[in-house]
């Protein structure tokens, strides 16, 4: 199974135009700082809640740096969800001078 992957700049593109971002970090990282509108489903409960991630919209899956998205698109792939990973994750997204939200908020 091949899963896509994506740079923050086409990330922030397709967030534009009306992408699903879910963020699967602990809740202590996501409070700590996560892109505006991520939504948060840590990995380690991720697959009692595939369900409730399932869309039509596109959706995107980010960690800290990649290694947990990819798994938990491969989870998400594994039952029929399109979805892409965001390469170099959170870290990445801030490293690109891009803004973070603090908080248990998604914006």
């Amino acid at each position: 199974m091949t899963i896509g992957e994506v740079n923050v700049d086409e990330l922030d593109a397709a967030l534009a135009a009306g992408a699903r971002l879910i963020d699967v970090r602990e809740r202590l990282e996501y409070i700590a700082g996560h892109v505006a509108g991520a939504v948060l489903v840590p990995l380690s409960v991720l697959p009692d809640h595939v369900e409730s991630v399932r869309s039509d919209e596109p959706t995107y899956v980010i960690c800290k740096v990649g290694g947990r998205s990819l798994r938990a698109a491969e989870i998400l792939a594994e039952h029929g969800i399109q979805v892409t990973n965001v390469a170099g994750g959170t870290l990445a997204w801030m490293a690109s001078g891009r803004p973070v939200v603090a908080g248990d908020q998604t914006s």
